[in-house]
Order: C-alpha cells, then structure tokens, then sequence
C-alpha cells in the first residue's frame, strides 16, 4: 500500500511493528535521529535523512528535515507533470506516508522553570513537515497518533476520506500543541486576544444533560491536576451531569480548611456543614436538608472513615468524592453497586479560567475568588461576636457557590435554609426561610448571606420576622440607604463586603 515513508517520532509506540509487513513489501523509510537508530535496532532497513537531504543534521538537530528535498516530496502533486519533473531532475520520489509527533513539551513545561531549557522543547520542524504531509492528504496518509496503527494496518488500501481523517487529527494536534505553547509563555493567558485552547479527549460519556445529547470529557493539556486525575474506585463511568456535579461540590469543599461536607443537587449545593471531625460534618451536611440531598452527590475535604461511610450509605446518593476513602470505608460503600465512589487526592487543584459557549462563541472569565473575611468590611449595627462571624464567614462562601438569586442561611456552621435561581432576590429569601422552617425551626442565631444586594427593603423585613438577626451582602443599590434604615428599624445588623458573587 506504501511505498515511500518519512518516519521522525518521540512516540515510538507499536511503531516497528506496524512498519515491518509494509518494509518486508517493499516501503523505503526516510528516518532522522534516534527514531532511525530504533528502526535500525528493530531490523527496518533505515534512509537517514542526511542522506536524502545532502546534509548533515545540525544545531544538535534544530535543523534537520527543514530541507528542500524533504519538502519538495512531501508537497510535489503527483498529478502535476511539472512538480514530477522537478522531482525527477533531483532524483526524489514522493512521499506517500509520513509518520510523526512532536516533542513532548506539555510533559517538560510541567518540570521546566528556565525558559531557554523549555524552549528547546518546542519542536519546529516536525510541525512543518507534518503541515505539508496532511496539506497534501490527496495522496499522503500522515499519522500522529499509535493507536491509528492498528485500523490503519487492517486496511488494504486507504480512501481519501480515510487520509482525510488523519489529515484532520492531524491539524488539531498541532494546534493543540501551539496553543499550549502559547498559554504557557503568556503572563496572562486571558489577554491572548486570539484564544485556542488546548484539550485531549478523555472519554465520550454516554450522552449529555440529556439522552438526545451527545457529550465527551475533555481535559486541559498543560493543566496541573484536575478531576480528570480522581480514580472511581467503584460505580458505574460518571455521566454529564454527575462531572458537572462533582465540579460543583469540590469547588466549595476546596474553600475551608476545617473539615467539611457538601451535598450537590442539580448543580447547586443543597447541604453544607463544618464539623469539629468530619463525621460531625457529614451527618451534619445531610441533615441539613434530608429531602434533597436524596440522590445527589457529597464531596468532604477529608478523608471518608468507616463511621462516614455508614452514616452517607443509609441514604441513596450518585457519587461521593473525597481526598481519601479508608478500606473500611470502601467495604461499606462496596454493598451498593451503583454507588460512584471516588478519590481525588489533588482536589485543590483548580484552571484560574472558566469558559461558557454561546452561540457562535464563548466567554471567557477568570475565578471568582471569595475571601473568607476581611477586617474591612463595614457594619450597619453591631460588631459580630467570633461565633457569628465565623458563621457568617461560612454563608458568605456557601453564598457564592449556588445560581443567583442567591441565599444561604447558617446556623452553627450548618447551612438550614438555602434559596437559589430564583428571578427575583425576595423569592430566593422566602424559599431559603421556608426550607429554614421545614428542617430546622429551632435553629439558634441564623445568619443570612446574599449574594448581592438587596434592591428593596421587603427582603430585610421578611428576614427580621424569620428572626434572623445578622446578614452578610455586597451592598451597592442605588437604594442602600433605605435598605439600611429597614434593618436599623427591623434590628437587623449589616456586614457589607463591597463585592458581589453571582453563579449563573
């Protein structure tokens, strides 16, 4: 099928066994390098490319295939009598398949501070000649990948679209690789005004938010961590929705450092608790609103003893993830066959970048970043004590992890009553106060957070009537004094942080 080869990889992958059946028909193998040196090792009769080229391989191989007799047999159009005839008068024959991939520097930019020791992992002509074999995939298979040896050597014979294929593979996997080049030499990646990013498939998942939709699991190349790196210790593969779920939870989980549990219902925290153990915290968090933790996901910032394990297997969840879960524990959770259960040692780390599509594009943002508390801050009434700023600071970060409208309530580092999504502010407080009411009547001394102002008093007179005395929010209406003046009225004290945290 193959007569003419230019061969020049890093990966070296299956590859003399893929070569061999088409060398033993006849392939001529063009050859750089150490990749020529193991073809010759592995018994491939080899063609350095010095010997194709007239000369010699320098700049301790910065300059090697960037020749003219390279480029001219990867580009001549064999149906073009003129490019035939130039080959001709240099005795070239035309390449018909290439094999190639490109230095591996996702792998160094990972270990590699020095810029100049990094930059000589940013390969230049590997990417120019595997751009000219797969312009010219009219008559070139070009292949980046190993694991295309195995259909490709089944074939006898491949179709244009089969070249086409590759071709395809072919420029996503340098713009790939140019795009991870760029993100890592920026200072800031977000100022790039021309954005790519640079992502390597995971897994196709079984289908999207719905049945109808088609999804799949990319991860960020260059990325230092991710749920990507978790392992399902058992469970059935995660779905669309139980990713974006377990995204969700971990998101806030990674915002404390006393031990902590969260429940995920549809996106949205539906459960959150401190605790002084992590025990303490998970049967907290799932008492917290016991009707719709049902069926969620739990995330702690812990590791999940056996005492955990019994207290989350007595309801019915979709995934629990955790930094660690003990042998005990995996032994109780092992009882329920569909249960996900997951360990993600790294959960810490986090992409500073957030992207949502739209339609023809996307957007771009960076993190939110929640500050716990700031001595800055300012007070409308009293100065909390340290037990209610400690709660308040708790409904301040849960606040920021649930859809606008958004509110949370807390009592005792428990969230008792949360409302979320709503379009108007004043919904988001009477189903936080309801849910308060339904679970915890008793709660003492709630706080409320909000995530943005309160555009009108009604709110600060429905909150005084739950009996709710303090309450954290940005502030910033054009009304803040008349808002002010209601909870002076009403006695409820004001923390203002001056910063808003809405999730759409």
């Amino acid at each position: 099928m193959f007569k003419n080869a230019l061969v020049s990889v890093t990966d070296k992958t299956g590859l003399a066994e893929f070569l061999k059946p088409y060398v033993n028909q006849g392939l001529r193998v063009v050859s750089t390098g150490g990749t020529a040196q193991y073809l010759r090792d592995n018994g491939i009769p080899v063609v350095y490319v010095q010997e194709q080229t007239g000369f010699p391989e320098v700049m301790d191989g910065r300059v090697r295939t960037l020749h003219p007799n390279i480029h001219m047999a990867l580009l001549a159009r064999t149906e073009n009598p003129e490019d035939m005839s130039l080959l001709k008068e240099y005795k070239l024959e035309p390449f018909d398949l290439v094999i190639g991939n490109l230095y591996p520097f996702e792998k160094y930019s990972q270990t590699i501070s020095d810029e100049r020791e990094l930059s000589e992992y940013i390969d230049i002509g590997g990417p120019a000649l595997l751009r000219a074999s797969a312009k010219n995939f009219h008559q070139i298979a070009v292949i980046c990948d190993p694991s295309d040896y195995g259909w490709i050597s089944e074939k006898k014979n491949l179709e244009i679209h089969d070249r086409k294929k590759l071709a395809a593979k072919l420029f996503a996997h340098i713009s790939n690789y140019d795009s991870l080049i760029a993100r890592t030499l920026a200072e800031d990646s977000t100022s790039l005004t021309r954005q790519t990013f640079p992502a390597q498939l995971i897994s196709e998942l079984r289908y999207g938010e719905n049945p109808q939709q088609k999804a799949f699991w990319f991860k960020e190349s260059g990325a230092r961590g991710g749920l990507h790196e978790s392992q399902i210790l058992q469970g059935k593969a995660l779905s669309y929705n139980n990713i974006l779920d377990l995204d969700a939870a971990v998101d806030l989980v990674r915002l404390f450092d006393e031990p902590c549990c969260v429940g995920v219902k549809h996106n949205n925290p539906c459960g959150a608790a401190l605790g002084d153990t992590l025990e303490d915290a998970v049967a907290k968090a799932v008492a917290a609103d016991p009707k719709s933790i049902f069926g969620g996901i739990v995330a702690t910032n812990r590791e999940i003893t056996r005492d955990c394990a019994k207290i989350l297997s007595q309801i019915f969840l979709e995934c629990i993830i955790a930094p660690k879960i003990s042998m005990e524990a995996q032994q109780i959770f092992s009882e329920k066959k569909n249960l996900r259960v997951i360990e993600w040692k790294d959960y810490k780390s986090t992409s500073n970048v957030q992207i949502k599509s739209v339609s023809g594009g996307f957007l771009l943002q960076t993190r939110d970043q929640v500050m716990p508390w700031d001595q800055n801050w300012k007070y409308e009434g009293e100065k909390p004590s340290q037990e209610i700023q400690k709660d308040l600071s708790f409904s301040w970060r849960v606040c920021s992890a649930l859809k606008s409208n958004a509110i949370a309530i807390v009592s005792k580092g428990v969230t008792v009553g949360l409302g979320m999504g709503q379009v108007s502010r004043v919904d988001s407080v009477i189903h936080a106060i309801e849910r308060m009411k339904a679970y915890h009547p008793n709660a003492p001394q709630p706080v409320l957070a909000s995530d943005a102002f309160f555009p009108f008093e009604d709110s600060i007179e429905m909150i005084a009537k739950a009996g709710i005395k303090w309450v954290i929010q940005p502030g910033g209406s054009v009304r803040d004094e008349q808002v002010i003046l209601a909870a002076r009225k009403f006695g409820v004290n004001l923390v203002l942080t001056g910063t808003r945290h809405f999730k759409h």
